[in-house]
């Protein structure tokens, strides 16, 4: 790469090699004042040294190179996968912008291997964490005004980033409590799971509240499972008293049981079981009380068409303790990423 530097006062008739950032503190302005390709004139030059440009640099690429735009915009093309568009580029730096509501997918290691390579930049929002439409989930851009081509030929190698639309499955309630059955305490979870359920535009087919009976428990999973239901919900009864009787009846009616109890607080009595391409799960207390648990999180994954793996849940440790922030921020805090 050639690089020719003038002194702004001699840069007019001159094309601009790259955008040239204004950056206004009085205004809050941070954006390309003049883009690539603009063709700089007299009236331009007060206004460039008072953005600091004393200089102006017009580079010449070798046959071997390719400008940090079109390098940013080559990665942003092989990455733009399904529900999202792609803007820019602009100050060498492209973004991808959610083009629906949904869950974030990506390989983490696809992320690394990029920023193996120092003149790379690539960031994301944290992976398996919903977004809602036209929130930027990625920004990249290479660092040196141009890049080889291998070193563009190397990302392009990666897997696309997408965002995986809510699949609105078919849920049902099962309310486990002989306190509640008898009409003694008023269920405090169903309000809670309706409002949970707008998100993902799921249809509720509705609750039945059974006694502290493994039988009744089991009887009534398995009911809604033949009136269509994808998703059982069952709460109380997941601890380890003489009543609790709920993850027996969960295992008594499935094929496999996924998960029993997960490094998540609150929310670690949390279980998950499949009856063929079905899901049931065991919701603990903290649901009723708490804000967001680890309900939350295996809601977005559930509906977003990847349930976790009994595997992958050990490692939600990290991260996996909520801190009660006051307003709750989720999903855009540590504790939704537990991808």
């Amino acid at each position: 790469m050639k690089i020719q530097t003038l002194p702004v006062e001699k840069a007019a008739g001159r094309i601009v090699s790259h955008d040239l950032t204004l950056i206004d503190p009085e205004t809050g302005f941070k954006g390309a004042r003049f883009k690539r390709g603009h063709k700089i004139c007299e009236n331009d030059i007060p206004l460039l040294k008072r953005m600091g440009k004393n200089h102006i640099a017009l580079i010449e690429l070798d046959c071997d190179e390719v400008h940090e735009d079109d390098a940013a915009l080559q990665l942003g093309e092989r990455i733009k996968g399904d529900g999202l568009e792609l803007r820019g580029p602009e100050e060498g730096k492209c973004s991808l912008l959610a083009a629906r509501s949904g869950l974030l997918f990506y390989n983490e290691d696809d992320v690394d291997f990029i920023n193996e390579d120092p003149d790379w930049i690539f960031t994301t929002r944290p992976n398996k964490t919903p977004v809602t439409k036209s929130t930027t989930v990625s920004a990249f851009r290479i660092g040196p005004l141009a890049a080889r081509k291998d070193q563009v030929d190397r990302v392009l190698k990666v897997s696309p980033l997408s965002i995986l639309p809510w699949i609105p499955i078919k849920t049902a309630l099962v309310t486990t409590g002989q306190e509640i059955y008898e009409g003694t305490v008023r269920d405090a979870f169903l309000p809670k799971l309706l409002k949970k359920l707008e998100t993902y535009e799921a249809p509720f087919l509705g609750n039945t509240v059974c006694p502290d009976d493994r039988a009744a428990i089991a009887g009534a999973a398995a009911a809604w499972l033949e009136k269509g239901a994808r998703l059982v919900i069952c709460t109380g009864g997941m601890s380890v008293d003489a009543d609790d009787l709920t993850p027996s009846a969960i295992q008594s009616v499935c094929d496999e049981v996924i998960f029993r109890r997960v490094p998540v607080i609150p929310g670690a009595n949390l279980m998950l079981a499949r009856k063929a391409d079905s899901f049931l799960t065991g919701v603990p207390a903290s649901a009723v009380f708490a804000g967001r648990t680890s309900l939350d999180i295996l809601l977005d994954r559930l509906f977003a068409g990847i349930p976790p793996t009994g595997a992958e849940v050990r490692r939600w440790g990290k991260g996996g303790l909520c801190r009660n922030c006051d307003p709750c921020s989720y999903p855009g805090c540590v504790f939704s990423a537990r991808g």
